[in-house]
């Protein structure tokens, strides 16, 4: 059975993946090229402080369900931004093939015009710290990690690589992450109403 990179894919060969951080801890530092705008810059976690960050790993360049995912987190990026979060999509490919897959069109197969982020980890080092190497093909697993204001990590996604993440989805999570941190220490489901909100010592039951 191929993958979304057409690959036939040894199942038992594929080794445990490293450790994931935890939730609720300190996000793994990072740093390296991107290409923002068509140009190859540093980027590092460092310039999101005071945002939420969402790095999403992805196998490969020049592929097929990689490049839907990412053109629709680049094309509704403002709805981020009007969260205070901002999206990175990071692989082990190269900065020059991230910059080749960009600048090709998307009738041929590229990205086209980006306006997000796209990290390279041509070493491996970010996707080890994140635990989400599959060390025998070199290539970053489909995970996404939510990171916030402090730093922290808040929310951790991981797909077999063939499986898409929902912008939608992630979008929620958001949503639901900052309304935690202004109004209360747990939201449940449903509608976020700030009367909603409730602490470990508070009755939800009720308020629904």
């Amino acid at each position: 059975m191929g993958s979304c990179c057409m690959e036939e894919i040894d199942k038992d060969a594929i080794p445990r993946i490293q450790t994931i951080p935890a939730v609720s801890h300190l996000a793994p530092f990072w740093s390296g090229y991107a290409i923002i705008d068509t140009k190859i810059k540093d980027l590092s976690l460092k310039d999101f402080k005071g945002k939420y960050v969402i790095l999403l790993f992805y196998p490969y360049d020049f592929t097929f369900v990689c490049p839907t995912e990412i053109i629709e987190f680049s094309e509704r990026i403002d709805e981020f931004r009007n969260l205070n979060a901002e999206v990175v999509a990071i692989s082990t490919d190269s900065e020059y093939s991230h910059l080749a897959w960009i600048t090709t069109p998307r009738k041929q197969g590229g990205l086209g015009e980006m306006k997000i982020p796209v990290l390279a980890d041509k070493s491996h080092k970010i996707s080890k710290d994140y635990g989400v190497l599959d060390e025998i093909r070199g290539i970053s697993l489909m995970a996404l990690f939510i990171i916030d204001p402090r730093q922290l990590i808040r929310h951790i996604n991981l797909n077999d690589v063939s499986i898409s993440r929902s912008v939608d989805e992630i979008l929620r999570i958001i949503k639901k992450c900052r309304f935690v941190d202004q109004f209360g220490d747990t939201c449940p489901l449903g509608p976020l109403q700030q009367q909603h909100t409730f602490t470990p010592n508070s009755i939800y039951f009720d308020i629904t």
